[in-house]
């Protein structure tokens, strides 16, 4: 890995003054130099080491989980899964909050069991062997792991692909999921018609049109051409690491600006992205897990001109401020009529889990209140 770092040839400085062009030079080749002189991959191994880790195959396909117990009685089990380009790194520190609540300011009636699993294709998961794995399979093979550990009553959460994921969960309703909770409405993402009548939901709309028109290209690429990128981002760590960092605009400049000014944005500290970065390279999984979203495209196909299932589950939504859009109440209730918490937080993007995981942690236990 360092090796092919310090050998990794660049390209010259980008002629604008923003990320306009990309992810700019002055921003890599900090990380470049982090990445082969100071960061320490054991200390990552240790603290995943320090957790309960599993697999199981499921549907042929060997599922890698965290799962922590709480030491609380009566926790509620919670399944939260990450997105892209994230893993379970982006959630490792939520454990602590979600499932000892007491030494983090809540209370003990507001402790889960946690499992977090990866993703088929993602990180310690196996790559799946056949095509399929879109999200709507994903979220039948959750119910299965959850069963084998033994819960009857669950609920998920999940933002980004994650979201993609435990949105279709609450469309199937399988047997013992008791309600979900997302930080991204993918409805909207999807290209469904929302109410723009408020300057909030203008706002919105024109957010939605700002990311489709400047921040899209990884999307794309990955949703119809992840084989080619793939060969990029298995051969070399920075074009992989590039890649990554090239997500939106908000989440951008607070990683850019902990690698170049050394300010981190809450948990998005230089370790933290260069954990998450170094587990799809040791893995060899930047490529599979940008076919998830060829898997997303292929699914949305099979399923044009057909209605999907009204999810009558009981839901749970966050929005925060650096998201790619700030979704109003009244799109999320668009999308999900039994909506029985809504939340505007105060700080936070994208990687809301990530960069503040204890005011992620604090929504999740006022979302999933009401079904304890």
């Amino acid at each position: 890995l360092r090796r092919r770092i310090v050998a990794t040839r660049l390209p010259p400085k980008e002629l604008v003054a923003d990320r306009s062009q990309g992810v700019q030079l002055a921003t890599i080749q900090e990380l470049a130099r982090y990445w082969a002189t100071d960061y320490d991959w054991r200390a990552c191994e240790a603290k995943l080491n320090a957790l309960p880790q599993f697999t199981t195959e499921i549907d042929g396909v060997d599922i890698h989980f965290i799962h922590v117990k709480s030491r609380h009685e009566n926790s509620l089990p919670l399944i939260m899964t990450h997105g892209w380009p994230g893993s379970v790194i982006e959630l490792l520190e939520t454990v602590g909050p979600l499932t000892d609540p007491t030494a983090h300011g809540g209370q003990a009636q507001d402790a889960f069991d946690l499992v977090l699993p990866s993703i088929p294709g993602y990180g310690f998961s196996g790559e799946p062997a056949e095509i399929g794995w879109d999200s709507g399979r994903v979220a039948q093979a959750w119910p299965e792991l959850m069963r084998r550990l033994g819960y009857t009553r669950y609920v998920a959460q999940g933002g980004d692909q994650g979201a993609a994921v435990t949105d279709a969960m609450g469309r199937q309703a399988p047997e013992g999921l008791a309600g979900i909770h997302m930080n991204l409405l993918v409805t909207a993402l999807g290209g469904g018609a929302m109410p723009a009548g408020t300057e909030e939901e203008r706002a919105a709309l024109e957010q939605t049109k700002t990311f489709r028109a400047s921040g899209f290209g990884y999307f794309l690429e990955q949703a119809t051409r992840p084989q080619t990128i793939g060969y990029a981002l298995l051969d070399s760590p920075l074009a992989l690491a590039a890649w990554m960092l090239d997500h939106d605009t908000d989440a951008y400049y607070k990683i850019s600006r902990a690698f170049v000014d050394g300010k981190p944005s809450g948990g998005l500290t230089r370790d933290h992205i260069l954990d998450n970065i170094t587990v799809y390279w040791l893995t060899g999984t930047g490529a599979s897990a940008a076919r998830s979203y060829w898997e997303g495209g292929q699914a949305t196909a099979r399923a044009a001109g057909q209605a999907p299932p009204e999810v009558k589950l009981p839901v749970g939504f966050t929005t925060f401020p650096g998201e790619i859009f700030a979704a109003p109440r009244s799109w999320v209730e668009k999308s999900y009529p039994n909506l029985i918490y809504f939340n505007k937080a105060g700080r936070g993007g994208h990687f809301a889990a990530w960069e503040e995981p204890e005011l992620f942690a604090t929504e999740i236990r006022a979302a999933f209140s009401p079904l304890r």
